[in-house]
């Protein structure tokens, strides 16, 4: 809204905020200062309202190590997702299509997180337990949220291609048609079929991801804002036609406007992690999770760069995977497991590692990931 008002005040005029990584920035730090200031009255009303957190594991002695979190709010992922909501409606351009879609995601993954931490808060006062969604009811929206995004995203790329046809050269291949590959400079091309089937596995899978990294204070966090920063500069590159012919990658028209969601993701976490690291004073739940995974995942998807989530996210993909392996030697050999307690971080808690210690050196390991991601710009 800030944006198109000051588009109708300096008409014909190139000013600043013009400029996407300008508004960028403007949104990372409106989203750090804002969370920054609103929390602690957010963080009261949820104590007021008995919104308090109790994690049980199927581990006895992880319980023990966990006890001190019981009734700590949760649900602070609302206010997470509030300042991503303001800034991409003050600072975004509201008649980019993938800001208007990005803007569908945040709602709708949102919603529900909120659903869920929900339910689990309602049943557990009843019960004792924790019983939100179950798992297929989640990947069920989750799915839909992605063939939704996958028919439009694809539908919007062959709309622009046509528009743009006279002006492209011979034998290029359009940008949604594209899968980029790290390493390989031609990537690989994509039906309809195949990119909608993309599309619904990435969505689903870093919306989950980033849920399961989510068990100790500032760890998702810290990880989330990393990869943030990672993909702010992936989509500037892809939005600009000049650098994403230099360095290789599939141009996106208007795509560059994505990089103020990645900075107002990137504030928000950073104003959240003031009050989420340890000792947490507020977490984020499944209502700031689920859609800031999905966030994520839909900028890499824009921005053709979802095989990049695999390497800037490595440390989601790691948690993750730790989970299908913990689980499915679970099931195979009859109740032996590999890791102490999965997601991994919960491994290296009861391996004697304290919780500070174990959220820094995965810090850290995001660190590591992101650099080789951003390594890979010019590896081709």
């Amino acid at each position: 809204m800030l944006y198109h008002l000051l588009q109708e005040l300096f008409a014909g005029r190139h000013y600043a905020y013009e400029n996407p990584l300008f508004r960028a920035t403007a949104a990372a730090l409106f989203c750090f200062l804002l969370v920054l200031v609103v929390a602690p009255r957010v963080i009261r009303q949820l104590i007021r309202y008995k919104v308090g957190d109790r994690p049980e594991f199927d581990h006895a002695t992880l319980n023990e190590l966990t006890r001190d979190k019981t009734n700590v709010p949760t649900m602070g992922g609302a206010l997470i997702l509030g300042a991503i909501g303001l800034a991409v409606l003050l600072l975004a351009d509201l008649s980019n299509f993938y800001i208007r879609m990005s803007l569908v995601c945040l709602v709708w993954l949102g919603a529900l997180g909120l659903v869920d931490d929900w339910l689990k808060l309602t049943a557990g006062r009843r019960t004792g337990s924790r019983v939100g969604l179950k798992g297929y009811e989640k990947l069920l929206f989750q799915m839909g949220l992605g063939v939704v995004l996958g028919y439009y995203i694809f539908r919007h790329g062959q709309s622009n291609y046509i528009q743009l046809s006279p002006l492209v050269e011979a034998g290029t291949v359009p940008a949604y048609r594209v899968l980029s590959v790290p390493f390989y400079k031609a990537g690989l091309q994509l039906g309809a079929l195949a990119f909608m089937a993309v599309t619904v596995i990435v969505m689903t899978a870093s919306s989950n991801a980033v849920n399961l990294t989510d068990g100790m204070d500032g760890l998702a966090s810290g990880c989330v804002a990393l990869c943030a920063l990672v993909f702010a500069i992936l989509a500037h590159i892809g939005g600009t036609e000049g650098l994403a012919h230099k360095l290789l990658f599939p141009y996106v028209p208007r795509g560059g406007e994505l990089v103020i969601l990645c900075g107002a993701i990137l504030g928000s976490c950073l104003g959240f992690l003031w009050y989420n690291c340890h000792p947490a004073r507020v977490f984020m739940g499944d209502t700031g999770s689920l859609p800031l995974g999905g966030l994520i995942g839909f900028v890499a998807i824009v921005t053709r760069q979802e095989l990049m989530l695999l390497i800037a996210g490595g440390v989601f993909v790691v948690e993750a995977i730790s989970v299908i392996i913990q689980v499915g030697y679970y099931k195979f050999s009859g109740g032996k497991r590999i890791f102490r307690c999965s997601p991994l971080h919960h491994h290296f808690h009861l391996g004697g590692w304290s919780e500070p210690q174990t959220v820094v050196r995965f810090w850290l390991l995001a660190a590591l990931f992101a650099g080789c991601a951003l390594a890979t710009i010019k590896l081709r």
